[in-house]
């Protein structure tokens, strides 16, 4: 079968180049903005004087009955039209003849393809910012339910100073609030139209980008032909947000892992978002988080498979290029997937308040509350550190907590202990203690909802 672009060649095309360089495969998936951006396309020739207002209508109506023919599913593609753009064409050509054939007019697949990407990008963007927003809601529910329940905070994941479990849980919002600003700050970069920057070197139709821009509500044109069908910049960018996104959601998804194990015992998932194992019948192993945490790699993958394409790469249009789309499926897919599932997942988990809070009596976590006790009655901080590092020291030899230390004992390392300090190591003063802005206790948890509801 000729090819659209054959008029130069005198053989057919190997059947194994056919095959090798075809994308059809997978951009595919561009199908329906490949014609929304066609109909804008088309609709401006019209305008412009172009190709007249009849040729301008019948090419819309055939292409709004592929339209119609794709969301039924009868369209079947080939590969040997190579690519979306061309599979679109030739079924317009076979739907109304060959004025199909002026819809291509003074454009090129090099902007066609970027301005696809564009749109599906746009897209897709504002889908991945809807679904962050349901998982920070989730996290936010979580937190308005656990401002008094306390847990162990750690560094170097050894027990540190306990912490509100809602203050915790908020931490993650607000990373997620940067990934959805990453999102939404990206958009500038996406919502700039390539179209009408042909080949590279822009076109002699008298077009009008600016009336595209327009119809597919884009906020500017490239001012630069040959940046416009080279860039892939917006795609980078994407990738670059996703995987920060996707380690935010790794570290959430390990700690839920942590949580819920025998060790722990903080949290339980619910069944629904838990396996069994095969041969072991007590098992209920944290798939869904551990699978959330495995597929980052994937995403870092893609992003550094496209970096790799980019850094040699000439200016202006390059058949690597092709190479830009794959990555950037996988990666949409793998974060809708990802966050369609943690929402329900955070919705859904029990928070074993009674094992947090045992958890807090039975280490050393208080320490830094009798350091400040010291402090505050006028020993020098680090003095005060010195001392209760002894005291510690002491407590772990004689098999004892901080809290089933005697008043004598106590005193042996500072006349200036009272009774007051058992006061001072409960978990409850610990964790309410710390009033300043930012900090775990109540109010400032509370403090920190009502600003995370003004962001969802």
């Amino acid at each position: 079968m000729a090819k659209l672009w054959g008029g130069r060649f005198t053989k057919e095309t190997n059947k194994l180049v056919d095959s090798f360089t075809a994308s059809i495969s997978f951009d595919q998936k561009l199908a329906e903005e490949d014609i929304e951006g066609s109909l804008a396309h088309v609709q401006m020739l019209g305008e412009c004087g172009i190709i007249t207002s009849d040729e301008m209508e019948k090419i819309k109506s055939g292409l709004n009955t592929i339209l119609k023919k794709l969301n039924t599913g009868e369209i079947e593609w080939q590969v040997q039209h190579e690519d979306i753009h061309m599979n679109i064409e030739k079924l317009l050509i076979d739907e109304i003849g060959p004025v199909g054939g002026k819809l291509h007019t003074g454009r090129s697949r090099n902007d066609q393809v970027a301005t696809d990407m564009h749109l599906y990008l746009r897209k897709k963007t504002n889908v991945l910012i809807t679904l962050l927003e349901k998982v920070q809601t989730a996290l936010l529910d979580q937190a308005k339910g656990n401002i008094d329940t306390i847990l162990p905070g750690y560094t170097h994941l050894q027990r540190a100073q306990p912490v509100s479990f809602a203050h915790h849980l908020l931490a993650y919002f607000w990373m997620f609030e940067r990934d959805k600003e990453r999102l939404q700050d990206s958009l500038k970069r996406i919502n700039i139209l390539p179209l009408g920057a042909g080949a590279l070197a822009g076109t002699t139709f008298p077009i009008d980008r600016d009336r595209v821009a327009e119809l597919l509500a884009f906020d500017d044109v490239y001012p630069n032909s040959m940046d416009a069908v080279s860039d892939r910049d917006f795609i980078l960018e994407f990738l670059s947000i996703a995987s920060i996104l996707m380690v935010h959601m790794s570290r959430l998804s390990e700690e839920m892992v942590i949580w819920s194990s025998q060790e722990f015992q903080f949290i339980e998932l619910d069944d629904a978002f838990c396996t069994g194992s095969s041969i072991m019948p007590q098992k209920k192993n944290p798939d869904v988080p551990e699978l959330l945490r495995g597929k980052t790699g994937r995403v870092f993958g893609d992003l550094v498979s496209l970096l790799t394409v980019l850094k040699g790469l000439p200016l202006a249009y390059n058949k690597d290029l092709q190479e830009d789309k794959e990555g950037m499926f996988d990666t949409v897919e793998t974060l809708e997937g990802s966050l369609t599932l943690l929402a329900p997942l955070l919705d859904t988990m029990v928070v074993n308040t009674d094992k947090m809070r045992k958890a807090v009596t039975q280490d050393y976590s208080n320490a830094t509350d009798i350091a400040d006790y010291l402090a505050v009655k006028g020993v020098p901080f680090r003095e005060a550190h010195e001392i209760i590092g002894k005291i510690v020291i002491y407590a772990i030899e004689k098999g004892k907590y901080l809290l089933d230390l005697q008043m004598d004992e106590y005193k042996t390392f500072s006349p200036l202990f009272k009774e007051d300090v058992y006061e001072y190591l409960t978990p409850e003063h610990v964790v309410g203690a710390r009033t300043s802005k930012g900090g775990t206790a109540a109010g400032q948890i509370e403090q920190q909802i009502k600003l995370a509801e003004n962001h969802i």
